[in-house]
């Protein structure tokens, strides 16, 4: 029989393989929070890939039809994807998260999206990891963490489209939990090479290093 761990990491290593700047940029990550932190990023991947991914839209919005039953199921105690052996225990507001993916879909037409279409997907990402990843929830703090999920989503998109987004909130520097501003970090370099009509791809290890390194700081 497979252990479910493997199942786990298999999701895992298709979002290490797209971001090998963790490799690195991990080390900023206090341990206990490295295979949270993976799976959770690993969940927003599938996400995002179900919505944006293919020429075809039909597939991924059933898979995201999928996913939005899935975390339903999450918050009642079951769990059937791989990821929930890591994720489903979390006490967090997976309904939220559920509901809305709707935005994800929403977005898939656009090209740059309309950032409303995103928002109430940003900030239920931006409140679980906050219990995740000791951030700060409600007041100022809470609202810079979801600014920046939102711009980080639409560096996803444009990323995913190949075509750079004509604005984008600018989150303050300490805002969002440790793991979020590191990715922040690498998302926006990347989007700046997709500006500069450059090659997007990982970025350099000592580039991954001191960008890691800033974002870690800020907070």
């Amino acid at each position: 029989m497979m252990d479910p761990q493997d199942d786990v990491e298999g999701f895992t290593a298709k979002w290490r393989e797209r971001w090998p700047e963790w490799t690195v940029a991990g080390v900023f990550v206090p341990a206990p929070w490295r295979p949270l932190v993976e799976a959770w990023f690993a969940l927003l991947q599938e996400f995002t890939d179900a919505a944006w991914g293919g020429d075809d839209a039909t597939p991924g919005l059933a898979k995201l039809a999928w996913w939005s039953e899935e975390l339903r199921g999450w918050a009642k105690g079951a769990r059937r994807h791989p990821l929930g052996a890591v994720l489903q225990r979390q006490a967090v507001d997976w309904t939220a998260l559920a509901t809305a993916l709707r935005g994800l879909q929403a977005a898939r037409g656009r090209v740059p999206p309309e950032a409303a279409d995103l928002a109430a997907f940003a900030e239920a990402v931006a409140r679980i990891e906050a219990i995740l990843f000791d951030g700060a929830l409600d007041g100022e703090a809470g609202q810079g963490a979801a600014s920046r999920v939102l711009a980080d989503v639409l560096a996803e998109h444009a990323l995913a489209h190949g075509v750079a987004p004509s604005a984008a909130p600018r989150p303050r520097r300490d805002a969002g939990t440790r793991p979020r501003r590191i990715q922040s970090a690498l998302l926006s370099a990347r989007l700046a090479r997709l500006a500069a009509g450059r090659p997007v791809g990982a970025l350099r290890p000592w580039r991954s290093l001191w960008l890691a390194w800033g974002a870690a700081r800020a907070g």
